[in-house]
């Protein structure tokens, strides 16, 4: 458990929620590697609390995909596995198909403007940004996408999905030669929208669905093979 976190105190908000956002924080960015085991005694002296919200993050970090529990071992952190990549985007890709369709009949001219606004935001964070600022910035493009439905249950379903969804996002923006490829997909959808071109604009969210899949799962391959070889020369 040597990884560098620590909490980052907000009066606002309950210490269980701080101590959750902390953890959290650290599994995305990879602070707390996946196969790592969270040991509640030693977390609770790193961040300074009682094991009770470090029991209660544990445990909603678990819903969330993000830990395991393991029999007679206790909590890990989950590993990314092509098959859970595989349930999360198959389900994403379906409620982003509908989402497109939705907000293609229904977009306001206001959300169209704020569409674009977030797309031109978007371009500008893949330039200057970390990849934790590109994954919300392109969350928040999504966003004005899913609000543009004007349907509470799809996006309240998509935001049950959110946190599942974002390792996969901050795993595809890692790879720098992909971020082109999503201002072109976001630009084209965009422009598909505006037009309300309900076919091209759920064909290219499929597509754009698609390659974060494609593309994950090649880096997944990779970080596998590599793990082989360096098990080899050990």
């Amino acid at each position: 458990m040597g990884s560098d976190f620590t909490i980052n105190m907000n009066e606002y908000l309950p210490l269980r929620d701080l101590v959750f956002n902390t953890l959290r924080q650290a599994i995305l960015k990879g602070e707390l590697k996946p196969g790592e085991r969270l040991m509640e005694i030693q977390l609770a002296e790193k961040l300074g609390v009682s094991r009770t919200p470090i029991r209660e993050a544990i445990r909603k970090l678990e819903l969330e995909g993000l830990v395991l529990m393991i029999p007679r071992r206790g909590a890990e952190v989950a590993k990314i596995s092509h098959k859970s990549l595989q349930d999360v985007l198959e389900v994403r890709g379906a409620l982003e198909e509908l989402a497109t369709d939705l907000a293609c009949q229904r977009i306001t001219e206001e959300q169209l403007l704020a569409l674009q606004e977030a797309e031109k935001h978007f371009k500008k964070i893949v330039e200057t940004g970390t990849e934790m600022e590109i994954a919300e910035a392109d969350e928040a493009y999504h966003d004005i996408i899913y609000t543009a439905t004007g349907n509470k249950r799809l996006i309240q379903m998509i935001n049950n999905l959110r946190e599942q969804m974002y390792r996969y996002r901050l795993e595809y923006i890692k790879d720098e030669a992909q971020r082109g490829t999503l201002i072109s997909e976001h630009e084209k959808i965009l422009e598909a929208i505006r037009i309300r071109d309900i076919i091209r604009a759920k064909a290219l969210m499929k597509e754009h669905i698609d390659n974060q899949e494609i593309t994950v799962s090649k880096n997944l391959n990779e970080a596998e093979e590599r793990s082989r070889q360096s098990a080899k020369k050990r």
